[in-house]
């Protein structure tokens, strides 16, 4: 395992982190199954557990706080909140009243009297930056968040973000969580220069794309992964955009052939490249799936084969836009740009 520092904190983690949102309702797995999980990650290397209020509605908080108790000092906890937590209306959002709320819930849900990293889980535009930063910099002088995070924001939005915390003398995001994998590469563009500009650990999600890259979606070949089943849309042949993928998922198998790689230790390894990125997350649901992972953990791709990967899905380039979760509100909603 390789360990890199989380952006200017000190903080060493590991390169790859142990993602939970497969935990519970949603993976279908009991706590048995997750605590072996989180035992076969820690004894592998990873020290970074990446988890969320809404994951199988606080199911998944729940579930690490178990499998990690009486270890919890050697691990660099993470949880997210903003997201909807139930039908009432301030349940959701990243003002101080709910921020407040959600993270007392989460402590207590994991067991534990703090959190590593607090993340903002998507930009609220209703919501000032002031009004969350505030909240969070009150969090952490209160000795519950040690660092600040931000998760999918648009590259404006963190250095809006950043501007706020100067100008009112309030604790930064030190980290930002987007989705970045080889088939989708538009944080290249934007995203990534603005984290290495402030000095930003960057922690992916979905590297192994929903599970094109794990090497189980093939031309001809049934497709079955667990996402497909919720999912359904993403893995529709039909949609053009899927069609992209699976053509260019059968180019990247080939040069998974010929260097001897996993088409896994391709998609890790390449996440794990960019020198922007700290962290790569994966999201196993089983002890089969984490092994099949871990066994990327030390992968080093050589300069041909990130040229090969260039030349099937070029920098910067989403092969599905349509799935990304940054989009400025004005190109959602028409009323947002008319008078």
């Amino acid at each position: 395992m390789q360990y890199r520092t989380l952006g200017r904190t000190g903080v060493q983690v590991s390169s790859l982190a142990l993602g939970a949102m497969n935990f519970g309702k949603i993976g279908r797995t009991s706590q048995e199954e997750v605590t072996a999980v989180v035992d076969a990650a820690l004894e592998g290397g990873i020290n970074v557990i990446d988890t969320a209020d809404m994951y199988s509605a606080g199911e998944s908080e729940e579930m690490v706080g178990k499998a990690v108790a009486g270890r919890r000092d050697d691990i660099v906890l993470a949880t997210k909140a903003t997201m909807p937590m139930g039908d009432e209306r301030n349940h959701r959002g990243s003002s101080r009243r709910w921020l407040v709320t959600a993270l007392e819930d989460s402590l207590r849900r994991l067991g534990v009297d703090h959190v590593d990293l607090y993340q903002v889980h998507r930009w609220d535009p209703a919501t000032s930056d002031e009004e969350t930063l505030s909240a969070l910099t009150d969090l952490r002088r209160a000795g519950k968040i040690r660092y600040l995070g931000s998760s999918t924001f648009p590259a404006y939005r963190i250095v809006q973000a950043q501007w706020a915390a100067r100008e009112h003398h309030l604790s930064r995001y030190v980290t930002e969580q987007p989705s970045y994998s080889i088939l989708q590469r538009g944080v290249e563009a934007h995203v990534l220069p603005v984290t290495e500009e402030y000095g930003m650990g960057v922690l992916a999600w979905s590297p192994l794309a929903s599970g094109w890259l794990s090497g189980a979606v093939r031309e001809g070949r049934e497709i079955t992964t667990s996402r497909s089943t919720f999912m359904p849309d993403r893995f529709d042949l039909a949609v053009p955009a899927n069609r992209a993928r699976l053509e260019a998922v059968e180019q990247l198998a080939k040069v998974a052939d010929q260097a001897g790689l996993t088409m896994i230790q391709l998609a890790l390894g390449f996440v794990t490249a960019h020198p922007a990125v700290t962290s790569a997350i994966i999201g196993p649901r089983t002890l089969e799936h984490l092994h099949s992972q871990l066994a990327a953990a030390d992968t080093v791709l050589p300069a041909d084969v990130l040229d090969a990967i260039d030349g099937i899905v070029p920098p910067g380039v989403d092969l599905a836009p349509d799935e990304k979760f940054d989009t400025p509100p004005a190109l959602l909603d028409p009323a947002r740009r008319r008078r």
